[in-house]
């Protein structure tokens, strides 16, 4: 039988402006959640825009794996 898979909660959402090279696909995918600054750089707006699995996405979009995600432990869940 199948382990079921326990449902992704996202408790903290960073962007590492270091990383980020505004491609912007983290807008395309969560525009409630992620826009870009003046400096082309995405920043987060509201991560309850969107849900867990949406904002997964939207972080394994982002092509230098700029979006870290950590669960209410504490727990980096991505990347």
């Amino acid at each position: 039988m199948a382990e079921e898979k326990k449902p992704l909660r996202v408790r903290k959402i960073v962007v590492d402006r270091d990383l980020c090279i505004g491609a912007a696909s983290c807008v395309v995918i969560a525009p409630g959640t992620f826009q870009l600054d003046a400096e082309n750089k995405a920043y987060l707006v509201d991560m309850n825009a969107h849900d867990a699995d949406t904002l997964l996405m939207a972080a394994e979009s982002c092509p230098t794996k700029a979006i870290f995600m950590y669960d209410e432990d504490g727990k980096q869940v991505y990347p």
